[in-house]
């Protein structure tokens, strides 16, 4: 269980995250959704421990630190591999770093998206280093998955086919927190969805519970963030002048 509570960030006076408290079990794929700036990121990377913070997270009942760290991993459109390695080098690499690293589930995925072992990474193409970004977040061995929007610059069929390789490949004790902006086309495959404004959790939910009251993913997002339906035509009418 990852265990987050009462976690607050500032950046100077900014604050991107307000007393957060969530419990993610091992087993889900959780959607996590919100505007830019409404603190997806840094949630992640207050998990991760990359930056400092207020309150508490644990992983069954441990902080997170050096011992436990390689039970999460991390896929993130900054990217976080080495440009100039070859991805064959890099799964030399974690399998020197990570004893629970999976190298058929890295090649059956480096093999599904195509792409080639023996190129440095830095002459991938955006979509192909975001692949390969993947690629190595569920490879490591990894209890919790953590992706930031990995799916930019990739087509919608590689993202669909994906989806669909992601709930095949997936053992019960692994969990993915999902976020991205991409709400149609995640909510059959996500189990939960967390929406997240000015740094507050303000929707917390299963698909099932959503299913069962006859709403669409979108229909809970504009429902929890008061959406104005009729914004566009007021912003027309004052950029036009038009009745």
């Amino acid at each position: 269980m990852l265990e987050i509570k009462k976690v607050s960030k500032y950046y100077g006076t900014k604050r991107a995250l307000d007393q957060v408290n969530l419990c993610l079990p091992q087993g889900e794929i959780i959607g996590l959704f919100g505007e830019n700036g409404a603190g997806k990121t840094t949630l992640m990377k207050c998990i991760l421990n990359y930056v400092r913070y207020s309150g508490e997270i644990t992983l069954d009942g441990q902080p997170i630190n050096r011992k436990n760290i390689a039970r999460i991993s991390f896929a993130t459109c900054e990217h976080s591999f080495f440009p100039t390695l070859t991805p064959q080098a890099h799964k030399e690499f974690y399998q020197l770093h990570f004893p629970r690293f999976d190298a058929r589930r890295f090649t059956g995925l480096m093999d599904f998206f195509a792409l080639p072992l023996h190129k440095a990474v830095k002459h991938f193409s955006a979509g192909q280093k975001n692949q390969f970004e993947v690629i190595l977040a569920l490879s490591q061995g990894a209890d919790y998955i953590l992706m930031d929007e990995p799916f930019a610059g990739n087509d919608v069929f590689n993202r669909e086919d994906f989806y669909k390789v992601l709930l095949g490949i997936l053992e019960p004790h692994e969990s993915v927190l999902l976020s991205t902006h991409l709400l149609e086309e995640v909510e059959n495959f996500i189990s939960r969805a967390l929406l997240i404004r000015q740094g507050n959790i303000v929707g917390d939910i299963s698909m099932l519970e959503l299913d069962e009251s006859g709403k669409s993913l979108l229909d809970f997002v504009k429902e929890t963030y008061h959406y104005q339906a009729d914004r566009v035509r007021k912003a027309l009418r004052d950029l036009t002048g038009e009745e």
